[in-house]
């Protein structure tokens, strides 16, 4: 063990170097970084000692107290997860002496179940985007890609020419981890997809290897994000994250007796656990629907 570790701004900078060693997502290491970030805030706000080798167990404690307090239970476990891998790494480098959060029990998570799409609202978003136009082909491609496959708002934006076979009607997405994984689209997905295409020919950047073009160039998440948004605007829905189309796609999925494994496979997860996480989403509604189809003792 060293006698005095370095500053805590030295080590994220080095912990980042071993997370991208390990081929973490960008995304993964900037939730990292925040994690660490916001409890040395924290510690610093609240009068308490910084430097790493000096942090406790009950700083930590008292952070995720606070961080339940104020934020989402989801948000403090993801908090939690983050720390717990930051002071991990630092133990094992001989940063500091031991692991503070060894003795931690993780934050419980409280589930709020995230609203699905209905079949009206996903017609009503497609009609907002009538017209022959290229952005409303476009936009119509994205909502109806997004509704088919489920797939994340950043496999979304990354998509490049070829990675859309029309024949095939499917599209090959880079997920996290790095993995590629295909992913199937319906008929209809084709052939809105087909009319992007075509209008995508004529647009002055169409030399360009994105699939998804703007104004300026390729879309970026943020892009796609607002015109999610303003598309729910003119259908008349309050509002729309990239992500509840994930959500709406489980759901379907299992409304219709779509067998678990494969979803899991499709839609990318690496555990059964995330599966279980997304198939919750309007799981009520599910078992309502079971609960009518099927005969009832006190109906006989």
């Amino acid at each position: 063990m060293t006698t005095a570790s370095l500053p805590i701004s030295e080590l994220l900078d080095s912990f980042e170097l071993h997370l991208r060693a390990k081929n973490r997502a960008p995304k993964t290491i900037v939730s990292y970084r925040l994690a660490v970030d916001q409890l040395v805030s924290y510690l610093d706000d609240d009068g308490r000692a910084t430097a790493p080798e000096l942090i406790t167990k009950g700083d930590i404690e008292a952070f995720l107290a606070h961080f339940l307090a104020t934020r989402a239970s989801a948000t403090a476990r993801q908090r939690y997860a983050s720390l717990s891998q930051f002071f991990k790494w630092a133990a094992a480098e001989g940063e500091i002496g031991a692991d503070p959060m060894e003795k931690i029990s993780p934050p419980q998570v409280i589930e709020q179940p995230v609203p699905v799409l209905t079949v009206d609202q996903l017609r009503a978003l497609i009609k907002a985007c009538e017209g022959n136009g290229f952005e409303g082909r476009r936009d119509e491609a994205i909502i109806r890609l997004f509704a088919d496959t489920g797939m994340r708002l950043g496999e979304m934006t990354g998509l490049r020419t070829e990675n859309i076979d029309l024949q095939l009607s499917v599209a090959v997405v880079m997920g996290k981890g790095s993995r590629l994984r295909t992913v199937p689209f319906g008929d209809r997905t084709a052939a809105a997809l087909d009319r992007y295409r075509r209008q995508r020919i004529r647009h002055a950047d169409s030399g360009l290897e994105a699939w998804w073009l703007g104004a300026k160039g390729p879309l970026t998440e943020s892009g796609i994000h607002q015109i999610l948004k303003r598309r729910a605007r003119d259908a008349g829905i309050a509002s729309l994250h990239p992500h509840v189309f994930r959500h709406s796609f489980a759901h379907q999925w299992l409304s219709a007796g779509g067998n678990e494994g494969d979803l899991q496979r499709i839609a990318g997860w690496s555990s059964p656990q995330m599966l279980q996480r997304y198939g919750r989403s309007a799981a009520d509604q599910r078992a309502r629907e079971n609960y009518r189809k099927n005969p009832l003792w006190g109906d006989l």
